[in-house]
This record gives structure tokens, sequence and C-alpha cells, in this order.
């Protein structure tokens, strides 16, 4: 299950993560953002190389402004502390194993 993270430790869950992570920049009154909460679940589950990591931007403004994160939910992949992929909004289980894939190869 993803865990929340915060500025104090987003580079070592993150950036510093072995294989792929996945930011979950999310806000609590976000319906879109509990939507996809399971998906996300189920990914960390079936992949043994993805870590998502969940970013209250209620919490950590600092975080969402450096990423320049304007909605709710956004998704960013991350593979050697570096982004490769973006993604805003619902989006369905076959766009996350896609990005995840993606993710990967880099």
């Amino acid at each position: 299950m993803a865990e929340r993270i915060s500025q104090d430790n987003f580079d070592t869950k993150i950036l510093q993560a072995e294989g792929v992570a996945v930011a979950d920049f999310y806000s609590d009154s976000c319906v879109p953002c509990k939507r996809i909460s399971p998906l996300l679940a189920d990914l960390e589950e079936a992949h043994d190389n993805v870590y998502v990591g969940k970013v209250n931007i209620a919490y950590d403004r600092d975080l969402a402004e450096k990423y320049q994160v304007a909605s709710t939910p956004t998704l960013i992949f991350f593979k050697n502390g570096a982004e490769v992929k973006r993604l805003h909004g619902v989006v369905k289980k076959a766009e996350l194993e896609e990005a995840v894939a993606e993710a990967a190869e880099k």
C-alpha cells in the first residue's frame, strides 16, 4: 500500500528508490484521487520494482510547487532520480502499466 511521504523523506523514498518510483500528488478532498488510489496499490503490489509514495499537496506545498503540480491527481514517474513520465487525472490501469513499462526502460 502506498505510504504518505513528505519533503523530509521525498529524496530518500522517491529520488533514491530502486526501480520505478511514483509520486502521487493528491488532496484529501479530491474524488478522482480516491478513485485512483486502489489502482496504485494494485500496481505497487503487482511489481517488485515499483514504489508508490503519496504527497498531500495541502501539507507539502513546496514539493507541489517544485514539481509544478497544478491539479490533482498528478502522478510523476521517476527512474534513477529523474522524472520520466507524468499523468494527470483519473487514468485506467492499462495506462498505469504502460507508464511503468516506459519508465522501467529508461
